[in-house]
C-alpha cells in the first residue's frame, strides 16, 4: 500500500509510519520540525520525508501528490498540538495555533486527497482525535473542543464520501505514552489512568483501519469511564475535570 501520514515526525504518527514501512508498504510522512525530520531520514531511509505545515492546504496537497503520483491507499492525520487552558490562560496565538493545526489541518487533509480518491473511486482516510473530545462541558479546553469537532467533521465527510468507496476511520485514543505526554506530565505518567504504550496503540489503530472501522474508542476501561462521567450533571463534570487538571500540577 501507499500510505501518507500527516504529522508523522513524532509520537503515534511516527510509530505508525515505522510499523507500516516494516511491513513492506510505501510510506511518507510530513511535519515541520526539521531536526526530527532529518533524524528520521538518517535512521530510516525507507520512509519518504516532506517538510510541510498542515495549515497550508496547497503545500500539503503538493506533497501528497508528489508521493502518491495519483495512487494513494491510505492517509492518516495524526498532527496535533496541546495546551491545557483549563488551568492557564491561553494567548491568542496559542489558541489559534491549536484550532489551525488540530482542526484546519484535518479539513486540509480531507481536501488534499478528495479529488484523487474520487477519481480512483477508492481510498481510506484515518483521523486521530482524542478521548478528551468526548467530554462536553462548559469549561472544556480548546484542545478538547477541536478534537470533538473533528469527530463531527469525520462523520460529515463519511456521508459525502460513501458513494465513492472511500472509508473513514476516526481514532479516539486515551492516554498514550508518547514523549509529549511524558513531557507534559514531567516524566511521571503514573497519575494518568490506563496509559498504553505507542506499540499497543499502533496495534489497535492498524487493526481498526484493516477492519475499516468507522470509529474506535480505546482503551475499553477509558471508554467505559467516559460513558459514565458524561452522564453526570454539567456542573459536577466541570468540577471533576478542573480538579483532575490541577492534580497534574502537584
Amino acid at each position: 500500500m501507499k500510505i501518507f501520514i500527516v504529522g508523522g515526525s513524532s509520537g503515534i504518527g511516527l510509530s505508525l509510519a515505522k510499523r507500516y514501512a516494516s511491513l513492506g508498504n510505501e510510506v511518507a510522512i510530513c511535519g515541520t520540525n526539521e531536526e526530527k525530520l532529518k533524524e528520521i531520514k538518517k535512521n530510516d531511509s525507507s520512509i519518504k520525508i516532506y517538510k510541510v505545515d498542515v495549515r497550508n492546504k496547497d503545500e500539503l496537497k503538493s506533497a501528497i501528490d508528489d508521493f502518491s503520483q495519483g495512487n494513494l491507499d491510505l492517509v492518516i492525520n495524526s498532527a496535533g498540538i496541546y495546551t491545557n487552558n483549563r488551568t492557564i490562560k491561553l494567548s491568542d496565538k496559542e489558541a489559534f495555533a491549536m484550532i489551525d493545526i488540530n482542526l484546519t489541518g484535518v479539513l486540509n487533509t480531507f481536501e488534499a486527497v478528495r479529488d484523487m480518491m474520487f477519481k480512483n473511486n477508492r481510498g481510506h482516510i484515518a483521523i486521530i482525535s482524542s478521548i478528551a473530545g468526548l467530554l462536553d462541558y462548559p469549561k472544556a479546553s480548546v484542545y478538547a473542543r477541536t478534537k470533538m469537532t473533528i469527530m463531527g467533521v469525520g462523520e460529515t465527510y463519511r456521508a459525502f464520501f460513501r458513494d465513492y468507496n472511500i472509508n473513514i476511520t476516526t481514532i479516539v485514543p486515551g492516554y498514550i505514552a508518547t514523549d509529549k505526554l511524558k513531557s507534559l506530565s514531567k516524566e511521571d505518567i503514573t497519575k494518568k489512568s490506563t496509559v498504553l504504550s505507542e506499540e499497543e496503540s499502533t496495534n489497535i489503530i492498524i487493526k481498526a483501519i484493516e477492519e475499516k472501522k468507522k470509529k474506535i474508542i480505546y482503551p475499553l476501561s477509558m471508554k467505559i469511564l467516559i460513558f459514565i462521567i458524561t452522564k453526570l450533571p454539567k456542573k459536577l463534570l466541570t468540577y471533576i475535570m478542573i480538579k483532575q487538571a490541577n492534580w497534574g500540577k502537584k
